[in-house]
């Protein structure tokens, strides 16, 4: 439902979904726009356009465009981000006053969706939103990474870590041995996170089992977790069941394996390719070999199960550059993706200290620049052929630097 209003001389609109209140005010030409979930908690905002957005974690990343078209980005911590939130609560609470008081035009009355929502957001002060924070940080483990499709996913963490963690590139679970849970503490884990979420939980759209490939769980275990998801969430409800898992992994399971993961609501399982040239990969200290990619995709579409397979740009330098965009266009073509699948083109995103800054260093590879980058996702792009009847898969940039959760 979208209300219309006019407010001391500024129209504004409220927009009342069923799993969030969206307030848009214009103030002196200039557009500002407030997002709540059903517990109150600021989610998105938009100001003298500048997108923000919150995390569960209280953190707030905000990005906006530059003359050149490209994207900047900048991380707000507390106390900066409380006195964010704190502005966003006080534009909602004035609004709200000048509705109860009459100051506030509307073209329909507000219905009592709108008031609880307004009621929950203004509830949510700094002193809730730290609280809210902190039993985060007793729910969840660090939340590495996400495709960017996955980020309003209601995340478990069957599995902490990553069952190999060489990849020189990756540093997201550097700090934690790899876990499987057991039935019993991922049942409290997943009751801690519906009871966190609270009414929140409307927000969110799909499942992520967590944390780097949860899949390559053994399948006895496996299925028994998935007991456990269904057991405290409505799967089917929630858009059911994503999780990564490396394709040298995924080939250890086996189509009919798939299938019943398929039954139990797994729809798409996320593929960290990054090459199909093999030196690049053994480079990268990636294991295994672009082929079980191949064969464990196969295995996944046969079975019902979409992919997302992930590509790294700029990985190798221009040592690699060649042989990295022909042979992945080979790979990729012969997972023989279709309309239901994703591929997402990653930048290699270096920092100090990370393995293959060192490692790139020793080799003496010179690193292609951001414009050489995208150059080779369009190469890639370029190369790519897909059926007729198949279609064509969702292809997009995937900027770790931007996730949040």
């Amino acid at each position: 439902m979208v209300i219309l209003g006019q407010w001391q001389n500024h129209s504004f609109n409220l927009s009342i979904k069923s799993n969030c209140l969206t307030l848009s005010l214009e103030w002196d030409g200039k557009a500002e726009v407030y997002s709540f979930d059903c517990a109150g908690r600021l989610w998105t905002a938009l100001v003298e356009n500048v997108s923000y957005r919150r995390g569960l974690d209280g953190k707030l990343v905000a990005k906006w465009g530059t003359a050149n078209e490209a994207r900047e980005r900048r991380w707000i911590f507390p106390p900066a981000s409380l006195e964010f939130e704190e502005r966003a609560r006080q534009r909602a609470a004035a609004l709200y006053a000048a509705i109860q008081q009459g100051q506030a035009v509307l073209n329909a009355d507000l219905p009592p969706a709108g008031a609880l929502g307004f009621a929950r957001a203004l509830a949510f002060d700094a002193a809730r939103s730290q609280a809210d924070v902190r039993q985060y940080s007793q729910v969840y483990q660090p939340v590495g990474i996400l495709p960017p499709d996955q980020y309003m996913a209601v995340v478990l963490q069957m599995a902490l870590g990553c069952s190999f963690n060489t990849c020189t590139f990756c540093t997201f679970y550097r700090d934690r041995r790899f876990r499987i849970q057991s039935p019993q503490s991922f049942r409290q884990h997943a009751q801690a996170v519906r009871d966190f979420l609270g009414e929140g939980l409307s927000l969110r759209r799909t499942i992520f089992l967590g944390d780097a490939n949860a899949l390559v769980i053994p399948m006895p275990r496996l299925l028994a977790l998935l007991e456990v998801v269904h057991e405290v969430f409505d799967v089917a409800a929630l858009g059911g069941l994503y999780a990564f898992l490396d394709g040298f992994s995924g080939e250890k399971k086996s189509a009919a394996d798939y299938r019943r993961l398929a039954q139990a609501g797994l729809k798409r399982v996320y593929i960290g390719l990054e090459s199909g040239c093999q030196p690049l990969l053994s480079f990268l200290k990636k294991p295994g070999k672009a082929a079980d990619a191949i064969q464990a995709v196969q295995a996944m579409k046969t079975s019902g199960v979409a992919v997302g397979v992930i590509v790294l740009l700029g990985a190798g330098g221009q040592a690699y550059a060649r042989q990295h965009v022909r042979e992945t266009i080979s790979v990729l073509n012969a997972m023989r993706l279709d309309a239901d699948d994703l591929i997402y083109f990653s930048e290699l995103v270096e920092a100090e200290g990370m393995e293959y800054t060192r490692d790139a260093y020793e080799a003496g590879l010179q690193p292609l620049n951001a414009e050489e980058r995208l150059i080779q996702g369009e190469q890639i792009e370029a190369g790519l052929k897909f059926s007729t009847a198949g279609g064509v898969p969702h292809i997009s940039r995937y900027d770790i630097r931007e996730f949040v959760y």
